[in-house]
């Protein structure tokens, strides 16, 4: 059986709350982290945090428009006092959406949400690039 509407509902939820997670996280670990080797890094988790805001804005209202209400509920959020651990902890982060993100979009066209479908696109398409750079930055 295939995924219903109110189904795709509950799951964009918890990807709100994942992305209310994410960007607080971000905002964070960019004010915690120091030294002259990060400061490049730093710039673009303060990048990251404001892209995972317009990722809830625009779950937010992809939710509402499929006759949800958006949730305000927040993910788990990781810290550490350890610079290599929060990009670690920020790279997990976004494996996991990158995998969400994937099952979504099929979820998302499977009902027939083409329009739903593409924000979702956009939004794996962000998440991507944010898993690049924290690979770079752990020189992975």
């Amino acid at each position: 059986m295939g995924t219903t509407k109110e189904k795709l509902i509950e799951l964009l939820n918890k990807d709100l709350s994942l992305e209310y997670s994410a960007a607080i996280q971000y905002i964070q670990h960019a004010a915690v982290m120091s030294g002259a080797q990060f400061g490049n890094i730093i710039k673009e988790l303060n990048v990251h945090a404001t892209e995972e805001i317009q990722h809830a804005m625009t779950l937010a209202g992809q939710i509402d428009f499929l006759g949800g209400v958006p949730a305000i509920d927040v993910g788990k959020i990781h810290t550490s006092s350890d610079n290599v651990e929060m990009l670690r902890q920020d790279l997990e982060g976004e494996e996991d959406a990158i995998k969400r993100y994937e099952v979504r979009v099929e979820q998302a066209e499977s009902l027939k949400e083409f329009a739903l479908a593409q924000q979702l696109r956009d939004i794996l398409a962000t998440e991507q690039e944010h898993a690049m750079d924290l690979v770079q930055a752990l020189g992975k």
